[in-house]
């Protein structure tokens, strides 16, 4: 090694390098440039080393041949289905299972009612399969989940299998760019209403007959309540209705989205159902349909508002091996350089933690560990 390498030191301020030879953005400091270099360094996201050019005994320069910058991501246009297919679907009701439990249970007003305000369609991929349609509020058709429900007592049929499918597969639309939105979004040019989310398209609509005082709309899946979708709300008033296995998850992403929306989150639930339910899950469509409709909908606003609280602070997360294994090290060897710490990490977190690779994740701990004690070169 030449003497130029053994006289390397890191710069203490990591920021002089706007970004990294890997491409990244260096405004978190994870990119840790060697004094008098800006593109030569340590990064701590990708894990490596930039060596300046070393200079033969020759004069000739051995050039680190250059890394180029990772490609801007492409945005794809969202891709809508057909005016067509959608309208084919808007018939046939007869047949359709789900729109026969709801006239057996609310009666034919009421069903007709729903399949009006929420566009309900009728598919033939299943026999009496129901298409709950997703059109965002300029109207656009973004999907369609097709799926198969039990007449008399409205719940899914998931045996010999779940009989779930989107319109745009079973179309075969090829390239076909999906961006989902909520189940009822296009209702969203009512101003008048505070909006209800829940995680079924069926809880949904069950839920706008008890408590019509709302606008429902549905997500699709727990997991499907994201900071995306929640753009369209920006500035309305939201109460999120989680199933009891979510309540936690939700109570959590509702402090996230707490800063442009007025959210709260019911724990009627929580607070309602036995102990069997909470094991089995039970969701606000469950619970309502132990109630005739005439009694809910009767409630004051007042005495609905018990039933809703607001947002909890966020429930904290358990740490993960590697993060008590790095505020460890971090802590008890503040005497050693960055360099030595990220070593004994990265060689404690291999032989001692279950998810043995050192990710960026990590490397992000590692450097908010070392900003919580105030280390640095």
């Amino acid at each position: 090694m030449s003497n130029d390498l053994q006289k390397l030191n890191f710069a203490k301020k990591r920021t002089i390098a706007e970004t990294c030879p890997c491409g990244k953005n260096n405004k978190d400091g994870k990119f840790t440039p060697y004094i008098g270099f800006v593109n030569c360094g340590f990064c701590h996201s990708c894990g490596q080393t930039f060596l300046p050019p070393i200079e033969q005994e020759n004069n000739t320069t051995a050039a680190k041949t250059p890394i180029a910058p990772r490609p801007p991501k492409v945005e794809k246009s969202i891709s809508f289905i057909d005016v067509e297919v959608f309208k084919k679907s808007l018939s046939n009701f007869d047949q359709n299972n789900f729109v026969k439990f709801l006239i057996e249970r609310f009666g034919t007003a009421t069903a007709n009612e729903l399949i009006s305000k929420y566009y309900l369609g009728t598919s033939k991929h299943w026999s009496g399969a129901n298409v709950f349609w997703q059109i965002d509020t300029k109207g656009k058709i973004r999907t369609g989940k097709i799926m198969l429900y039990n007449p008399a007592d409205g719940k899914r049929i998931k045996q010999p299998k779940d009989c779930v499918q989107w319109v745009h597969k079973v179309t075969q639309q090829s390239e076909f760019e999906l961006k989902q939105c909520f189940f009822g979004e296009h209702l969203l040019n009512d101003k008048t209403k505070p909006i209800a989310i829940v995680e079924s398209e069926k809880t949904a609509l069950i839920s706008s007959i008890y408590l019509p005082k709302f606008i429902w709309l549905a997500t699709g899946g727990k997991t499907n309540l994201t900071a995306e979708k929640m753009q369209v709300l920006n500035g309305r008033k939201v109460v999120l209705f989680p199933d009891l296995n979510c309540f936690n998850e939700w109570t959590n992403k509702a402090n996230e989205f707490s800063k442009s929306i007025t959210i709260s989150v019911s724990d009627l639930l929580e607070l309602k159902a036995t102990a069997e339910q909470k094991k089995a899950g039970l969701d606000l469509a469950d619970y309502l349909l132990n109630f005739d409709v005439k009694t809910l909908t009767a409630l004051q606003p007042q005495q609905l508002e018990k039933q809703i609280k607001r947002t909890p602070p966020p429930l904290p997360n358990p740490p993960t091996e590697k993060e008590i294994i790095i505020k460890e090290v971090v802590n008890k060897n503040q005497d050693l350089s960055i360099d030595n710490l990220l070593q004994i990490c990265i060689n404690k977190c291999l032989f001692q933690s279950k998810s043995k690779a050192f990710n960026s994740v990590d490397y992000y701990l590692f450097n908010k560990e070392l900003r919580l004690n105030n280390i640095s070169n």
